[in-house]
Order: structure tokens, then sequence, then C-alpha cells
């Protein structure tokens, strides 16, 4: 039978924006992760043709905990491009140069930038890189074997975030990064829905401020930075002697986070290969335990929290807050309308206990956004682990069938196959110069062979021979 194939008919192929000419490259979401590879693809010479789409009107980086004074965790080195390509001009430095702000950070010393800076700096390059796409949601992903290339059907949205047009673009290779989404545990979600009492994610923090201000009491679920930082911020606007503020956590300690130097090489390529050369098994046991590595608090955050706790006893008696880690809220209800009741259990001791509370805060933390919906469309080319999850090649693709000759490459939605460097800042220059490489074939980026001290297995590379420089060049060239 002849005719126009039904995938042509589609009302995506019909639409104002729709585009026939196949890219090299489509990004889907626009996280700092795609941005990267958006930023390192415009420096690839000869040219790659790219789009990268997002559903929000505006790139903006975790909006509602853009506290005052709280800074990024990586160093200002871990922008998006500079530990590929320094000379980018797309780096940190250059932002600054560009907003005449160089010497003011010159002298400020500051090896870690504040979190409004980095989203101020990633809004920049976002603003200035061409073929980003906002207000463009993402509806399907398939493989067309005629064209052998990607169709990626999306929904143009106006201002309001209505429907405005269906298209379609075509490209060789995909790129997801569609990041990850907030997690509020079973126990607390019919609260969270209910607008009555606040029980909001930490997420939502800023927009909800002065609301939880407002309450009497606040209790606080999380053990991790953003609870830690919430905390010492309705800590700060409480009155002295009334804080009232409780401070919940499952883990067995308010810990900080790792940050050695030899345990800052777990961020390190060296340690993502290593990683990702381990059994699924081991991987799976390894990650929950590395939790200090990426879920602790900033040795810094801490200290400014005990001086508060302590100032606050400088004229006699205890703060009224309650910070009590070992716990888990086992259930949650609401009493009498506008207050809300947690009950929680003591790990250790066994015991249980109730608490009542007017607000709370979950730092409950994120989880990926789960790729099977957007990817339907492919479903049946993936390959999965003994778990269901897509398997991912060491270059951070998924493993596809060979009929399928296009590549899907996946940012911070690989952790179980490369460890907790998946979602760190730091990593996000090496794996987009990664991406690049593999989907060109060349060495646009050129990146070292080693880059850590420790050699985290016996085999695999990981310990060259003493009598090598290899990857490290001497300070001076000797005649």
């Amino acid at each position: 039978m002849t005719g126009t194939p039904a995938t042509e008919r589609s009302p995506y192929a019909q639409g104002a924006w729709g585009d026939t000419q196949p890219h090299d490259l489509v990004g889907i979401g626009i996280g700092p992760f795609n941005l990267s590879l958006a930023a390192l693809a415009d420096g690839v010479h000869g040219g790659l043709a790219t789009a990268f789409y997002e559903q929000r009107p505006a790139f903006h980086w975790h909006p509602g905990l853009l506290i005052e004074g709280a800074t990024l965790q990586v160093p200002f080195l871990a922008d998006l491009v500079t530990l590929a390509d320094p000379a980018s001009p797309w780096s940190f430095l250059n932002y600054l140069r560009s907003r005449d702000r160089l010497f003011p950070f010159y002298f400020a010393e500051r090896f870690h930038i504040q979190r409004a800076e980095y989203d101020a700096y990633c809004r920049w390059v976002s603003d200035s890189l061409t073929g980003l796409h906002f207000n463009h949601q993402i509806d399907a992903v398939r493989w067309n074997p005629e064209r052998s290339l990607f169709e990626v059907d999306f929904t143009q949205l106006d201002p309001d975030g209505e429907a405005e047009a269906l298209g379609r673009a075509y490209t060789r290779n995909i790129a997801l990064g569609i990041g990850t989404e907030p997690y509020v545990p079973e126990p607390l979600k019919p609260l969270a829905d209910a607008p009555v009492v606040p029980v909001i994610h930490s997420a939502d923090y800023l927009d909800n401020r002065e609301r939880l201000l407002a309450a009497e009491h606040i209790t606080i679920v999380g053990s991790g930075q953003s609870g830690a930082e919430v905390f010492l911020d309705l800590l700060r606007a409480r009155p002295a002697g009334a804080e009232k503020i409780h401070w919940l956590a499952r883990t067995e300690a308010f810990a900080p986070m790792e940050y050695s130097k030899l345990g800052l090489e777990h961020f390190t390529p060296d340690y993502t290969r290593y990683f990702h050369a381990l059994p699924e098994q081991t991987r799976d046991a390894l990650v929950p335990r590395q939790w200090q590595l990426h879920k602790g608090i900033d040795a810094d955050t801490i200290a400014a929290i005990h001086d508060e706790l302590y100032r606050r006893t400088l004229h006699g008696g205890w703060p009224d807050a309650v910070l009590t880690p070992g716990v888990s809220v086992r259930t949650a209800g609401r009493v009498a309308t506008t207050k809300v009741e947690l009950h929680i259990e003591h790990t250790q001791q066994g015991t249980r206990s109730r608490l009542t509370t007017d607000a709370v805060v979950l730092a409950t933390g994120y989880r990926e956004r789960p790729l099977d919906r957007l990817l339907s469309g492919l479903d049946p080319h993936m390959r999965r682990d003994a778990a269901g999850r897509p398997r991912i090649d060491d270059q951070f693709r998924l493993l596809l069938d060979s009929s399928v000759t296009g590549s899907v490459y996946v940012q911070n939605a690989e952790r179980h196959t490369h460890g907790v460097g998946a979602p760190d800042l730091g990593l996000a220059a090496w794996r987009s110069a990664g991406i690049l490489n593999s989907l060109t074939g060349k060495e646009p980026y050129p990146l070292p062979r080693r880059t850590a001290f420790t050699s985290f297995g016996l085999d695999h590379g990981q310990a060259p021979p003493a009598h090598t420089r290899e990857g490290l060049r001497p300070l001076m060239e000797h005649s």
C-alpha cells in the first residue's frame, strides 16, 4: 500500500513549529547538565545542529532554596564548562567579566559561590545561547527506522502554560536531562496535597517562608543540607526563647558531609569508571552506604547552626529548639483542621511518640524523574537490568537494540550505573565533553586519562605503573 506513513499524518508533523531538518542532537530538559552540554556543543569546531527543549518558561535552578547566604557545595570551577574547556566563553569567570565583577570576586576570595550567583550565571548562559527553546513540552520520543532518526514530538506553550502549537523535531541523537523531582514520603503525601496546614517540600521554601514564620510551631523533616539551611534560616528569624522549632532526621546524627580531599575523589571520572565496571549487585549495595558523600551537611552550616544556638544561651536559658536524629515518621494526620500530628519512631530506642505541630517543611530530597512515560515509544528497544532499570553504558548511552543506530544519552539519571557523582555539578563539564566526544566520533574536548591519586581497584587501569607520568606534565619543560 502506498501513501504517507501514519507517523507523518500525526498532528505533530503539521504543527506550525514542526522542523523536518534533522538535528545532530536534541536535548530534552534544560537544567544545569543539559545547559552544560549546550554550552560545550556551541564550541565544537565545524558546528553541530542542536536544539534543546524545556517545559518551563525560563531557566531557574532550585529557586525555592536560594536562601540568602546559602552557597554551592562545589567550588566555582565546577561551572558549566571550565573543567572541560577553561577557555570557553561560557565560563563563570567570563560571566563575572561581562558583569564587571571580576575584581570584587577576586578580593572576596571565595571558592564556594552563593547559590543565587550560580543561578544568575546559568541564566546568563541560557539567555545568550541560541537553540534553546523554553515553553516546549516534550510529549513523545520514538525511533523512525525508515529515516534512521528519532522523532521528538512537542507542544509549544504560551506564556500561561497553555498549548499553543504542536511540532516535531528529527534528530540523530538525544540527550535526556529532565532532572529530579521533590520526594514526599508516602505518610505525608495526603497532608502535602491539602492547603489548610502548610506541609511543604523544601523546594518551595522561599515561596512559603512568611507563612511558615507565622506558624506557632514548625517541624523540619530531613537531615541533609536543605534541612540544615531551612532550620538555620527559620532559627535566625524567630525570637530568642520562643523559637518553637523541631528538627527530625532519620540519620543517626546531624552529620557533616565527607569533604576530605581524598574523600572528594569519589567525584572524579576515575571513580565513575571504577563504579560502572562493578557488578550490578555491588553497585546497588554501595550507593546507600555512601550517603555522607552527598547527603551530609556542609561543616560551615553546622558551625553556623551551633553558633546561633549558643548565642541564644548568653542571657540564660536554652533556646526552644529541638534537634532529634535517629527518628522516622511512621504516619501523620490532621488535628482540629489547623495542626498536624506526626507519629514518630526512634530507631535505636525502639520507642514511639507523637509530635503536634503547626507547619512542616519536608527536606526529604529528590528522586530521579521516571523515564518510562517519556520513552514509552522506545521501550521495545531498551535493555534493562535485573531491577527493571535502563542499562547505561560507560559513555552515558542507553543500551538499545542494534536496530536503533542513534544514541540516547542520559544526564543525572544514571546513579545506579555511574555512582554518587551522577548528580554532582563538578562532573557536569566532564560528562558533557564525553558525550560530545562520543557523539562526534572525534575528540573536540580531550579529557584526562587519570584524575585521582586514589586507585579504586586492582584492575580496569586504575593503578598505572609508578614509573609512568601518564596524564600529568611537569610544571616546566626541561631542555
